[in-house]
Order: C-alpha cells, then structure tokens, then sequence
C-alpha cells in the first residue's frame, strides 16, 4: 500500500490528474477530520467542512504543477499546508464578511461521520476502533480546547501523518521538541477527554 502512494506520488509530480486524483480520495477522510479540528466551532457552525475540503481537492487539481515532491510524504505536507491555508482565509472571510451567525450548517452525514470515526480513531484509541458520532463530537470538543500548538502537533502527527521530522520543519522546531510536544498533547487530551466523560 505504501508503494502505491509513492508511485501515485510520483505520477502525480510528472502531471498525472488520475494519480493526483487518487491520492486526495485516499486522504479524504484524513483531511476532512484535520478540517473539522482546525475550523473551531464558530466558523464550523457557519461553514461546510465539505465545501472546504473540495475547496482544497479543487486547488490542488488546479495548481497540479505546483507539487514537485515525488513521494507520499511531500504530498501529504503540500495537502495539510493548503487545507490550513484555505481554513485561515475562510476564517478572515467569514469575519470581514460579518456573516449572520445564526445561520448553522450541519455537514454530518452518516457516511461522513463514519469517515471521521475512522480518521479520529487514530488520534484517540489504541485499537483503531472507528468512533462514533458521539464519540467524534466529544473528540472534537477536546481537542478545541488544546493550544494551538498541541492541537497543531497533534492534527499533522495522527490526521496528516506527517512524521516528527516534518512536523518539525512545519512548525519550526527539533524533531525532539516535536516529540515532547506531541506527548503533552496527547496527556492533555487524555484529560480533557476523561473530563468530557464525567460530565
């Protein structure tokens, strides 16, 4: 499996639309929770998780000869680095739009929940169990209220998979400092999750 998404990767670099293609519906389910987990619940209440993840699948088909990293990794940190991207402006949009914030957008279909079960499971159970719907919300509700950078670390280490030396050139930091980043955030969570559970 992992030499099929490098080899798709390597297509995809020589311009290969069916190979770019396949490696975004591989990483869907990936992306859509990373998404979810970056929006908040302000802009989440008022914008699609969906439109947004096809608004990235949308870019990267249409900036195609911008990705000159011809492995499953490169395209990984070119995906999350413009799903990220697309969040913050959505985000500056939203607010200079001053858009009716009681308008609600509920994107949780059952097959979505399904995808993000199986996405969130990697962040928050050893067995790899897909989650829940309620599970997933209460995940979510969690990890917003991790710091940035814990909720960062966390999101490209298990929803992105990105490695620590990657994630350490995204954020700025040693592999070393990653790790102990991406512990606290894990503790943190556990935390928050088993406080979410007593109440």
């Amino acid at each position: 499996m992992m030499h099929d998404s490098v080899s798709l990767a390597r297509l995809a670099a020589q311009g290969d639309q069916g190979a770019l293609a396949q490696l975004l519906e591989r990483h869907l389910p990936s992306v859509r929770a990373f998404v979810r987990c970056h929006m908040g619940p302000q802009l989440r209440a008022r914008e699609s998780a969906s439109d947004l993840v096809q608004s990235v699948c949308r870019e990267l088909l249409q900036h195609q000869d911008a990705f000159r990293h011809p492995d499953d990794n490169g395209f990984q940190a070119w995906l999350f680095t413009t799903a990220r991207r697309k969040i913050a402006n959505r985000a500056r949009d939203l607010m200079q739009q001053k858009r009716d914030v009681r308008r609600e957008v509920g994107d949780l279909t059952e097959s979505a929940i399904g995808s993000l079960g199986v996405a969130y499971a990697r962040v928050s159970t050893p067995s790899g169990k897909a989650l829940l719907a309620e599970e997933v919300e209460r995940l979510e509700a969690a990890i917003e209220q991790l710091p940035e950078e814990q909720r960062e670390v966390l999101t490209l280490a298990h929803l992105a998979g990105l490695s620590r030396a990657e994630i350490g050139a995204q954020m700025e930091r040693s592999e070393e400092a990653v790790r102990a980043l991406l512990h606290r955030a894990k503790a943190r969570l556990l935390i928050l999750l088993d406080g979410h559970a007593a109440g």
